[in-house]
């Protein structure tokens, strides 16, 4: 008995699918391809990060056990683990890329007039990192340290939905103050970071770009108040101090 779309089904129809065939097309993903095209192999890492599948085991063996039900889910090619795997590791990712950067453009557009607790009308950004551990012995490549790998994951999240504006993966002994020298600055915007960002060249690159910044400062920072200005703390602020 038919009771309505899946809600898989209901979630794909939010999907801009029209500029995700132009991303294919514009890398000719779909050369020789026989069954699973670019769309089956994005369906079914959209269906895998929803369920919180963990493997690509796992994601075929969910996959496979409500086969009836994939035509509905928009999937049509043929589900193999080996098939998978292997447009992982062959399929062009800049496909997946850009189409990344067409859906932060849309999510950010329904965002846009949000408040999130301070009243700018600028855009305001945090920019962290957060280190991901490798198994060294599959991954060999990501050296860390002597018996321990890793990559590093830098993003700068717009405070405004917590949208993901930039993402970048890095070696695990990357700094992260490295990742200001490939930040492209907006103008009239806030950035938040960490202390481990503190570099003063750096920084005032920020400044000369007409972007603002909010740091921590270090234990150890060498610094003289030159003057101060009258800040009402009811409003959050506890001081301003130039």
């Amino acid at each position: 008995m038919y009771t309505g779309k899946t809600v898989f089904a209901q979630l794909l129809e939010h999907l801009p699918l029209h500029q995700f065939r132009l991303c294919v097309k514009r890398y000719n993903g779909n050369y020789k391809v026989q069954s699973f095209s670019c769309l089956d192999q994005y369906l079914c890492l959209f269906f895998a990060q929803l369920t919180y599948r963990e493997s690509l085991r796992d994601i075929t063996t969910c996959l496979l056990g409500m086969q009836n039900k994939l035509y509905h889910m928009g999937i049509r090619g043929k589900i193999a683990r080996s098939t998978l795997a292997y447009g992982n590791e062959t399929r062009d990712w800049r496909i997946y890329q850009d189409f990344a950067h067409v859906l932060i453009h849309h999510a950010r557009e329904l965002y846009s007039k949000d408040a999130f607790g301070v009243r700018l009308q600028e855009t305001v950004y945090a920019l962290d990192s957060t280190t991901i551990d490798l198994c060294l012995a599959l991954f060999p490549w990501a050296k860390f340290r002597t018996h321990k790998g890793a990559v590093k994951m830098h993003t700068l999240l717009d405070l405004r939905g917590n949208i993901p504006s930039f993402v970048a993966i890095t070696d695990g002994k990357v700094h992260d103050v490295n990742i200001l020298d490939v930040l492209i600055i907006e103008p009239g915007s806030f950035y938040i970071m960490d202390r481990g960002n503190i570099d003063f060249e750096r920084l005032y690159h920020i400044h000369q770009a007409q972007g603002f910044f909010v740091i921590r400062a270090k234990s150890n920072l060498s610094f003289k108040r030159r003057y101060s200005h009258p800040v009402d703390k009811s409003t959050g602020v506890r001081c301003d101090r130039p």
